[in-house]
């Protein structure tokens, strides 16, 4: 079913090729930018780009979507004001609009943040907060939570399980956002939560698995 699709964190990383995945499988891709000049490489990407800064008012970003996969991120930078409390303020904005489906990128480790890196603590307690704010939602969620994201190519194939642990290896950005697609398009991964790196199965084939558990 084609749907139009808000995604924020359009222009990161995960989130151009979230963008340009959607447009291929001919999705709408409401591509939402902070920077307008960031306009112009959304379109290239198939995007139908909009303006509108996660920490504000995004009732307009919203407004007449199907689905958000949320795939901002603050980069280090302002953790709890882009990571949870920007979530957290999409997350009242769809409910408000009416938007009941909402995909999640969240990050390993986010179930106890304290046993992660030092560095990681502040970022894992945001992402915590803000997956636990979703589930208390009315919305339908699906919260992933990839492992250390490298910039390969994807592969297609991917590892998911409840506690695959923090360095038990990595993924690509490109297989994420091929996952966080996937996910929105199965009804039957509505309510779970799982973490995510490369393996052996196709994306299709393993997120088959989850639901049934």
């Amino acid at each position: 079913m084609t749907q139009t699709v808000l995604v924020a964190g359009a222009h990161g990383q995960v989130g151009q090729h979230v963008t340009e995945l959607l447009a291929e499988r001919d999705h709408t891709a409401r591509a939402m930018v902070r920077d307008p000049d960031q306009t112009d490489e959304m379109e290239a990407l198939g995007g139908d780009p909009v303006v509108a800064d996660l920490t504000e008012d995004v009732a307009d970003a919203v407004e007449g979507a199907d689905a958000i996969i949320f795939a901002a991120g603050s980069g280090g930078d302002a953790v709890y004001d882009v990571d949870r409390d920007g979530a957290i303020n999409l997350i009242d904005a769809a409910e408000d609009a009416g938007v009941d489906r909402f995909v999640m990128l969240s990050s390993m480790g986010a179930d106890d943040p304290e046993s992660g890196p030092d560095a990681l603590e502040d970022y894992l307690t945001a992402k915590a907060e803000a997956d636990e704010y979703l589930r208390q939602s009315g919305l339908e969620y699906t919260i992933v939570r990839p492992g250390e994201l490298t910039n390969d190519s994807g592969t297609g194939t991917i590892e998911v399980g409840d506690d695959i642990g923090l360095d038990a290896g990595d993924i690509p950005r490109e297989d994420v956002a091929r996952t966080l697609v996937v996910a929105l398009e199965h009804d039957e991964l509505v309510g779970e939560t799982f973490e995510l790196l490369s393996g052996d199965e196709p994306i299709d084939e393993a997120l088959e698995t989850i639901a049934p558990r």
